[in-house]
C-alpha cells in the first residue's frame, strides 16, 4: 500500500486526498479482515457484498449506512488502487471495481462530438444513484439561533467568518496567525486540493468577533495556528472539534445544521445579491468550474412554496367582472346581454 500512496504523493496528490484515500482503503482491508479474504485474492462478489455491507452498516450515529457519494468514493479509491497494483504486477489481472465500459462492452463517449454537449451515461454496477438535492442553507432565523446558542468568543468568530468567507471548513481551520490581514478585511486560506494561498473578504463583524477571543486567548509561545482549543493543553483546533462545537449548538436548538451548510449559507447570500456575478461567486468559493457554482441559482423549495401560496393569493383577490370588449361600451353590453332597454 505503501507504493500506491508513494505514487499518489510523486503525482501531486494533496495531504487531504492521500489521507482521503486512505480511510477508504482501511474501511475495505477492514471488510475483507472481516471476512477472511487477502486483498489479492477478492473477487467482484467481495466488491458487490463490500457495497451491501456499506448500505446496511453506517459510521456511528447513522444507522442507515453509508451515504452514497461515500460508497462511490470508496468504489472509485478502491479501482484506483487495484489499477496501480495491476501495472505493478501484483493482485489480481483484472479488476475487481466494473466500470460503465465494462457493462457496455465499449468506451462510453469514445466517439463523442466535441461541439456538442457531452451526454449523461449509464451509471456502472455496484455505484450508488446520487439524489439531486439543493444545497442547505440557513435563513436569517436560523443562523441567529445558532449564533445565539454558541458559547464563546471564539465560536462566534469562527462561524461570522464561515458565513463571510463561503470557505471550506478543513481550509478556515488551517489559517495561520500571518494570514490575517484587519486592515484589508481579508483572511489567507490555503485552497483544498491545489494548495494555493487564497486571500478572501471577510465581514467586518467576523474581525470584530476574532480580535474579542484573541483578547480573551493565552497563546502558547510559537504556535501559529489561528484556532486553538479553549481547554488546556492548548493545541490547534481540529476539525472533529469544531464538529462537536455545532453539535452541541444543535443539540440545543433541536435542528441538525453541519459545517458545510455555512459554506452553503454563504454561498447563496452571495448569490442573492445583485452587484455581485456568477464568476465572482466562483472565485470566492474556490470552484474549479462554473457549474458548479450555477446549483445555487436554483430557487430554494420554502422560496417556492411561497411564491406559488403568494401567486394564490393574488388570484383569490383578482376582480372578477371582465372589462367591456373593444369597440363596446358598458350600457351596450347591458342592453345586449340582459335584455334590457336603453333609455
Amino acid at each position: 500500500m505503501s507504493d500506491f500512496f508513494a505514487t499518489m504523493l510523486a503525482s501531486g496528490a494533496s495531504p487531504n486526498s492521500l489521507r482521503s484515500y486512505g480511510l477508504a482503503l482501511l474501511r475495505w482491508w477492514r471488510f475483507l479482515a472481516a471476512i477472511g479474504v487477502s486483498w489479492d485474492r477478492a473477487t467482484p462478489v467481495e466488491a458487490r457484498d463490500f457495497v451491501l455491507w456499506m448500505r446496511v452498516v453506517g459510521p456511528v450515529g447513522r444507522p442507515s449506512g453509508y451515504a452514497p457519494t461515500t460508497i462511490n468514493h470508496a468504489l472509485a479509491v478502491v479501482k484506483a488502487f487495484y489499477v496501480d497494483r495491476a501495472a505493478a504486477g501484483q493482485g489480481p489481472l483484472v479488476n475487481l471495481i466494473p466500470s460503465a465500459a465494462h457493462r457496455a462492452g465499449r468506451q462510453v463517449q469514445a466517439h463523442h462530438n466535441p461541439m456538442a454537449p457531452f451526454t449523461a451515461g449509464r451509471r456502472a454496477p455496484l455505484r450508488q444513484k446520487i439524489l439531486d438535492r439543493l444545497p442547505r442553507s440557513l435563513p436569517d432565523g436560523m443562523f441567529d439561533a445558532l449564533f445565539a446558542a454558541l458559547g464563546s468568543h471564539r465560536d462566534r468568530a469562527l462561524l461570522a467568518f464561515y458565513v463571510s468567507t463561503g470557505a471550506r471548513a478543513s481550509e478556515l481551520l488551517g489559517v495561520s496567525v500571518d494570514h490575517i490581514d484587519p486592515g484589508e478585511q481579508r483572511i489567507g486560506v490555503h485552497r483544498k486540493g491545489s494548495g494555493r494561498l487564497q486571500w478572501l473578504p471577510a465581514s467586518a463583524d467576523s474581525f470584530v468577533w476574532l480580535r474579542l477571543y484573541e483578547q480573551q486567548l493565552d497563546r502558547p509561545d510559537g504556535e501559529r495556528a489561528l484556532w486553538l482549543t479553549r481547554r488546556r493543553p492548548v493545541r490547534p483546533l481540529t476539525y472533529s472539534a469544531t464538529r462537536r462545537m455545532l453539535q452541541r449548538a444543535n443539540l440545543s436548538l433541536g435542528t441538525s445544521w453541519t459545517l458545510h451548510d455555512l459554506r452553503h449559507t454563504a454561498a447563496q447570500r452571495m448569490i442573492e445579491d445583485p452587484n455581485l456575478s456568477l464568476t465572482d461567486v466562483q472565485w470566492v468559493l474556490g470552484h474549479a468550474h462554473l457549474t458548479t457554482t450555477q446549483i445555487y441559482l436554483r430557487s430554494r423549495t420554502d422560496e417556492v412554496v411561497a411564491r406559488v401560496l403568494e401567486h394564490h393569493r393574488t388570484r383569490r383577490d383578482r376582480p372578477t367582472e371582465m372589462p367591456p370588449a373593444a369597440g363596446y361600451t358598458r350600457d351596450v353590453l347591458d342592453v345586449l346581454l340582459s335584455g334590457g332597454r336603453r333609455g
